[in-house]
């Protein structure tokens, strides 16, 4: 097994290759406003159990997970399509890969700090993230009902 690792590695904690690799709290801050406005996108779309876990406690992956219910395949790709329009209007960025969306069950788009995760209910209820992240903190979200979302 040691011949697979014959180069110079340094052998440091994750916290410590956290810290250096990490941005500053104003780019957390800017990632929280990103996955917001992701969240935002999706409640317009009337995606369902929205979440939003702050991961970067937890996970390099990415600073935010979110992840929601689209209840056909046709509203989870518009879940998506809605999602990319209005993060390229505000934020001018676009994903840096987006899988699933041909299938429409489980659609991922990578924003790199901030990824989402729109899922038919099946397939919510098979992999459930939410367990697997169990330690990452919950972002709670105006509910629509509560005066949050768009007056009709």
């Amino acid at each position: 097994m040691s011949d697979y690792f014959q180069g110079d590695f340094q052998l440091q904690s994750v916290s410590v290759m956290n810290n250096a690799v990490r941005s500053p709290s104003e780019t957390e801050d800017s990632s929280g406003k990103l996955a917001a406005t992701i969240a935002e996108a999706a409640s317009d779309r009337k995606a369902g159990d929205i979440l939003l876990l702050r991961m970067a406690d937890v996970s390099y992956l990415a600073d935010y997970f979110v992840m929601m219910t689209g209840y056909s395949r046709v509203q989870v790709r518009a879940i998506a399509e809605a999602i990319e329009e209005k993060v390229e209007n505000e934020w001018q960025r676009r994903p840096l890969r987006t899988e699933g969306k041909a299938d429409g069950s489980w659609v991922l788009q990578d924003y790199g700090d901030v990824i989402v995760h729109i899922m038919m209910p099946k397939e919510r209820e098979f992999y459930n993230l939410e367990a697997f992240w169990i330690h990452a903190e919950r972002i709670s979200l105006p509910k629509s009902d509560d005066g949050g979302g768009k007056p009709t």
